[in-house]
């Protein structure tokens, strides 16, 4: 279980620790670990690669120092550009053992034309609050446009280590291949533009005394945060044993939705999965004749599960079958036209609150803006913030969905998933992960469990296949379903407990 931290908590972690430690210990054990993960990286004989070392101004360019005299005195042919800094103790004195060393300092416009083994980015690191402009941002323009690998000290140069933006609206940001983080690792560099510039991320705790640590409120998915809910079926049970979706949705025009709901929640193990049509109902799926399919209107949602929402509308009927649906004592999951008719009818949204069964809120970055009242910029600003003021504002567990889904609970929980990537940005994969939502709510899963595990099975799902030559570009939201049912079995396999 990854926990993860605030830029404010790791400079208190740091200011406890440093004043127990030798001067500089933590910028020398920093250079100390980012040498070390340069030379897991090095492509063969240290002494043939050639090296490029951005030491910035701050002490991330000092971590950069110390890195660059370990390579180079290591055999590695090392070229720093150096820009001058605070006049801090354990900086000065990372300059001077980077000089003292074999390492060659070189001006900025030298780097070109070179066929470089590896760049490590230490220009700048978490105390970064403006953009990356002018001369700064010219280099990073030419360390992203290498074909080597990159390795970013702490965090990339220009991202926010908290939120995962690019700092500022006109900044921009080293895109690196690893990262290897310092004393905790940090929630930006897994959500929002942080999976696209971080890369494959290494915490370094530097040896820190695990007594300075908080504890942690954010935390990265792992299945330890929720294979506890999952149960190994009896041989002495029925459909009845596991639950009922029923998945309100499907206006006019808008079938597709629930129906892919509706067998995300059926493949996902639900007992009887109902499809209850807003619209002029289907006699059947022909694809899936497993699916009953009825009109809404008079449907007792009392029975199971609600996944409210997909292909819903907006219309004064949806609305009153929305309120159906959360008067129901029952778990509920909201999605699409479900959150969009919470957000546009006050009181949809009081009744959601005073709910007393779980309640899952599945919105994309718009759907939240309208929740809230607010812009996506806002939004996706500050992601974490954003699914912690939408889960306290409806009291419910808010999945945020994007490039690192952020769930968030009532009480300020956060997790951010790091399962997922690009083939999920297709139309109907939101339905889908709503279905799965349902069916584990279907079979007992309590609600934060829930969440956490439909979300990690999504994205991995999407992961295995495309790991298997299946999308990015092209993968349907259909084509998740089978996949989902295979990673949700061998983690029942692998982890369940007996029933």
């Amino acid at each position: 279980m990854q926990p993860l931290y605030t830029v404010a908590q790791i400079r208190q972690i740091e200011t406890e620790s440093a004043h127990r430690l030798p001067a500089g210990a933590l910028m020398q054990r920093a250079g100390q670990a980012s040498a070390n993960a340069a030379l897991d990286l090095l492509p063969f004989a240290t002494s043939r690669a050639r090296v490029l070392v951005l030491a910035g101004p701050g002490n991330n360019g000092g971590d950069a120092l110390e890195a660059a005299a370990h390579l180079a005195h290591a055999g590695a042919q090392v070229a720093i550009v150096y820009f001058e800094g605070g006049a801090a103790p354990e900086r000065v004195r990372a300059v001077e053992r980077a000089r003292a060393s074999p390492a060659r300092f070189v001006a900025a416009d030298a780097i070109a034309g070179i066929e470089w083994h590896l760049v490590i980015d230490g220009l700048f690191g978490i105390a970064l609050t403006r953009p990356i402009t002018g001369p700064f941002a010219a280099l990073v323009a030419a360390v992203n446009a290498l074909a080597c690998p990159v390795l970013a000290l702490d965090v990339p140069s220009g991202l926010d280590a908290d939120t995962g933006c690019i700092v500022g609206p006109a900044g921009c940001a080293v895109r690196a291949t690893h990262t290897i983080t310092f004393i905790g690792d940090k929630p930006g560099l897994h959500t929002c533009d942080g999976r696209d510039h971080a890369g494959a991320v290494n915490v370094a705790h530097l040896d820190i005394d695990a007594a300075h640590y908080p504890a942690a409120t954010i935390h990265l998915n792992d299945v330890a945060l929720f294979a506890q809910a999952a149960v190994t079926r009896p041989q002495n049970s029925h459909k009845g044993s596991y639950g009922i979706v029923a998945v309100l949705g499907g206006a006019a025009g808008m079938t597709g939705a629930p129906i892919l709901a509706g067998r995300a929640a059926l493949h996902a193990g639900a007992g009887r999965v109902f499809l209850c049509f807003a619209g002029p109902a289907l006699a059947c799926d022909p694809g899936q004749p497993e699916l009953m399919c009825r009109a809404a209107h008079g449907v007792d949602f009392a029975t199971g599960v609600t996944v409210a929402g997909p292909g819903l509308g907006g219309s004064d009927e949806a609305a009153h079958l929305l309120e159906q649906a959360i008067a129901s004592p029952q778990p509920l999951v909201v999605d699409a036209d479900g959150l969009n008719l919470v957000a546009a009818r006050s009181g949809l949204a009081a009744r959601l609150r005073g709910r007393k069964a779980a309640t899952l809120l599945t919105p994309h970055p718009l759907e939240a803006a309208r929740l809230l009242a607010t812009s996506i910029g806002t939004i996706q600003r500050d992601r974490l913030d954003s699914a912690r003021r939408l889960a306290a504002a409806l009291h419910a567990i808010v999945v945020l969905k994007g490039s690192g889904t952020v769930i968030a609970a009532p009480d300020g929980a956060i997790v951010i998933n790091p399962t997922g990537n690009p083939a999920l940005a297709t139309a109907g994969t939101g339905d889908v992960l709503a279905g799965l939502c349902g069916a584990l709510l279907a079979q007992g899963w309590p609600g934060w469990e829930a969440a956490l595990g439909a979300v990690w099975l999504h994205g991995m799902a999407a992961d295995v296949l495309v790991a298997d030559g299946v999308g990015p570009v092209g993968l349907t939201a259909g084509e998740l379903v089978p996949a989902i049912r295979t990673a949700l079995n061998r983690l029942v396999a692998r982890h369940g407990r007996r029933a």
